[in-house]
């Protein structure tokens, strides 16, 4: 029986927890709030995605970053066997649209108190307030750590699960960098993920609140396409946000770091140029001595009409019979490329994950071992790891929390 000592009482520590005690082991969590799991509180807008039921090809190619790594710990721990340990656990879950699974509550507090009665049945010790200020390895291999209250506390293994820096109102402060630097680990640049984008145009403004659905959302660095995703976008007072938008951020965040980069949204993807071209002669057609400002309720969202009217150049209160072929597929062409400048992303405290983090070619991807510091492992997000929205993330968590604690000793 070994003791273990676990960093960050977040979904990955807990997890690591309880497997660990499962274990047979003595498992101390130090968390610096005063609870556990703030951030998983939070995650899903306070539903909790806790993992995606889709099948193995779509979750490893979820990941963004470094796929090739989860590959092992996605095997060993996968998101069916996540949904198998909620529901043993008396969690009623349930699967949403895109595969995103849920509590049938809709609440996270359920998650949180499933993870906590287990922890509580296990017997692990759970140290809140208190953060760890430092690591000590003598000889390339854990002794102790050091925390904020003074102790010197030792351990035989130590798992480092102290998260990014996104949310940092939640206690991911990324501590947890600072740790594997001091062991002698490399850490990539940070970057937000899954966040919103800010926008140039002054027009994005006026459609603040507006959700657009069944939308292709593309993003080129010049004319080079580095992103295109199908589904649901948001316009905000600052720029764009949403689903799409989220995931690209993750997709582009290296490239925005040094310049600007345009998105093109594609409001009606079902159609081809010619069949929305068809489309609208037609609605032209039927109303014929309308003025072109009235002339788009079926067509488009009340609060796009206006912005339209004014990007389409025609004339608002032109008949719809005076207006020229030219005219109308400019319209079309307009409809189907919807363009608009990327400043930049917006920062941490509105990220819902980290891009970058403790270089993975340094962990060994079945154990989460790191190979420089025996008896260290690292978990979850403080790793050079992330995938698109869509409870991809949480997974990554449950499975290197789980690789972690099947491998102590």
């Amino acid at each position: 029986m070994s003791n273990v000592i676990i960093i960050g009482g977040g979904a990955a520590g807990m997890f690591a927890g309880i497997f660990a005690a499962r274990n047979g082991h003595n498992v101390s969590i130090y968390e610096k709030n005063e609870k556990l799991g703030k951030k998983l509180f939070i995650t899903g807008k306070g539903r909790c995605n806790l993992t995606n039921a889709g099948d193995n090809e779509e979750l490893l190619n979820s990941v963004v970053t470094n796929k090739k790594f989860m590959y092992s710990s996605f095997n060993g721990f996968s998101n069916y066997d996540t949904m198998g340990f909620f529901s043993e656990l008396g969690l009623e879950i349930k699967v949403e649209r895109g595969n995103r699974v849920f509590p049938e509550s809709n609440k996270s507090s359920d998650v949180l108190s499933c993870l906590g009665r287990e922890l509580n049945k296990l017997n692990v010790k759970i140290i809140y307030n208190t953060a760890i200020i430092d690591v000590i390895a003598p000889n390339s291999c854990f002794k102790s750590v050091k925390t904020s209250k003074g102790q010197v506390v030792d351990g035989d293994y130590l798992i480092v699960a102290t998260g990014g820096n996104s949310y940092q109102l939640t206690g991911s402060t990324g501590d947890g960098y600072k740790f594997a630097k001091t062991l002698g680990h490399k850490v990539t640049d940070i970057l937000p993920a899954l966040v919103p984008f800010n926008t140039k145009e002054e027009w994005i403004k006026e459609l603040q609140g507006l959700s657009l659905r069944n939308v292709n959302v593309t993003v080129f660095d010049e004319n080079k396409e580095i992103y295109s995703d199908f589904g649901e976008l948001l316009f905000t007072h600052f720029g764009v946000s949403g689903p799409t938008v989220l995931s690209a951020s993750s997709f582009v965040a290296k490239n925005i770091k040094s310049k600007q980069l345009k998105m093109v949204i594609d409001l009606k993807p079902a159609l081809s140029f010619e069949q929305l071209d068809d489309r609208i002669l037609r609605d032209f057609e039927e109303e014929k001595n309308k003025q072109y400002k009235n002339a788009l309720d079926s067509l488009l969202p009340k609060k796009l009409i206006p912005v339209v009217i004014e990007l389409s150049k025609i004339q608002e209160n032109k008949k719809v019979n005076e207006i020229s072929r030219d005219e109308r597929q400019n319209l079309v062409r307009l409809i189907k490329n919807l363009e608009f400048t990327l400043l930049g992303l917006r920062g941490f405290n509105e990220a819902i994950i980290t891009q970058g983090g403790v270089e993975v070619k340094e962990i060994n991807p079945s154990t989460m071992e790191s190979k420089l510091v025996k008896n260290v492992y690292f978990i979850g997000e403080v790793l050079d790891v992330d995938a698109v929205t869509g409870g991809f993330n949480l997974q990554v968590a449950w499975s290197t929390a789980y690789a972690a604690a099947q491998n102590i000793n």
